[in-house]
């Protein structure tokens, strides 16, 4: 038992340590209060030394899988992919506003499902930007395009869990595969998505151009190449042409690694190896092929995430040891023990709240460790666990303080001076984010029901 002491500290340090994370003053790096906080939390003794054991075994696996998944984001992106797949998707909206409202939304969430959410967002706004910059649109017109974009990216992560790192961490807590995973989440996740983009589409309808002003293209008197612009993003050194079966070459070899991810875990081979083993055949063969060496992609590689994620799990960690958990399992037990739905709509409930309030990362941590102490049946923790991630991934967007991918999206457009403010925002997640939610959990419990 902790004493009061020891409980309040620990809870103040999380709430600063959150609001830190959150409020990112002078653009600090959000590794560094998460590393601070831990600090703090094992001086505290709410996490003893032999908990570290604990928490590096789960923490490792998911974080390296992440890790290694941005260093092939990375070296796609340093041979020009990202704006070839921008130009075809450009091409193939033929003109068409509404056209490329669809293409942009299934750009986002490809990146998202072949690499990460916070990566998918660092890799396709500055894209959008430069799309829809050298397409002549105003800036009321792209925020369209670029919010339901950055809304997708992120509640893509949903369907698979290995497209997200906290969804990885959860995994471990609780002990199920990624192939067990996808099998249940993938129909439910997938619907709750065309829902998300449906009723987006419906809301920004209006503001959507019919007819681009320009057309987006190399040869276009307007175009202006990445390599020269303002917006272009710091990890690109885009080649002036593509070799489109070198491109679609490339993404055969990245969808068979996202596949070897899933057999990997169906037969209890870690998916980091598989994941560590692609993208260093990606830096082998870029090395090879391009005579590039490795050394400039590893030194922009977000290592930073290694110990975000350390940090923010011995803080959760803290909060576990001293009975939040405890709380929440006296509460939650009686409402979700025996009744499918409930367990679905209930945690899922509450994890959307618990993100909207102080961020998914640690909101999905909280939840999973309390699903630990539930003792519910497999079944019911099945359903309970995957809900989790849906009000993790999805409801967490109502706001923007929700994910720290929309921080990010947030951060970035300001960089380019883009103006999208929270009325822009919430104007369109507090209609659409509810409702899709809510299908996403009813369908999760029909889906779950039917399968098992």
């Amino acid at each position: 038992m902790y004493g009061p002491a020891v409980i309040s500290v620990t809870i103040f340090i999380f709430l600063v340590t959150t609001l830190l994370i959150i409020w990112r003053p002078k653009g600090i790096n959000e590794a560094i209060p998460a590393t601070g906080g831990a600090i703090l939390i094992l001086l505290s003794g709410s996490v003893s030394l032999s908990d570290l054991a604990v928490i590096t075994s789960t923490v490792s696996g998911a974080a390296i899988t992440i890790i290694a998944t941005i260093v092939m984001a990375l070296v796609l992106e340093s041979i020009g992919f990202f704006y070839w797949a921008a130009e075809g998707m450009a091409a193939r909206a033929k003109g068409s506003g509404i056209r490329l409202f669809w293409y942009v939304n299934l750009l986002c969430f490809l990146m998202t499902l072949f690499f990460n959410n916070d990566g998918s967002i660092l890799i396709t706004t500055p894209i959008l930007l430069i799309l829809l910059h050298n397409m002549g649109l105003k800036n009321h017109q792209k925020i369209p395009y670029l919010l339901s974009g950055a809304l997708v990216a992120t509640a893509s992560s949903a369907p698979i869990g290995v497209s997200n790192i906290v969804n990885l961490i959860a995994l471990k807590i609780i002990d199920m595969s990624l192939y067990m995973y996808t099998l249940i989440m993938i129909v439910p996740a997938t619907l709750g998505l065309l829902v998300l983009v449906s009723l987006i589409f419906f809301v920004v309808y209006r503001d959507l151009p019919r007819n681009l002003p320009i057309s987006f293209h190399q040869s276009h008197p307007n175009y202006i190449n990445p390599k020269n612009h303002p917006l272009k993003h710091e990890h690109s050194s885009v080649q002036k042409a593509y070799n489109p079966k070198l491109m679609r070459n490339i993404l055969l070899f990245v969808f068979a690694i996202r596949i070897s991810l899933f057999i990997a875990s169906y037969f209890s081979v870690p998916i980091e190896w598989v994941a560590v083993a692609g993208s260093a055949i990606l830096l082998g063969w870029r090395w090879i092929y391009l005579k590039k060496p490795p050394t400039d992609l590893l030194s922009k590689t977000p290592w930073h995430i290694l110990v975000f994620a350390f940090g923010m799990y011995v803080i959760i960690y803290g909060l576990h040891n001293i009975g939040l958990t405890n709380a929440l399992v006296d509460l939650f037990r009686p409402l979700v023990s025996g009744n499918l739905l409930n367990a679905s709509l209930l945690m899922g409930g509450l994890l959307a709240g618990m993100s909207v309030l102080f961020n998914n990362h640690p909101a999905l941590m909280v939840g999973t460790l309390t699903l630990t102490e539930m003792n519910l049946d497999p079944l019911t923790l099945k359903i309970a666990y995957l809900a989790n991630v849906i009000g993790s991934d999805i409801g967490s967007l109502l706001l923007p303080i929700g994910t720290l991918a929309s921080l990010i999206w947030f951060h970035i457009l300001k960089q380019h001076n883009v103006k999208i403010g929270w009325k822009d925002y919430i104007r369109v997640t507090v209609i659409v984010i509810p409702p899709a939610l809510l299908f996403t959990l009813v369908v999760l419990y029909l889906w779950v029901n039917w399968l098992f």
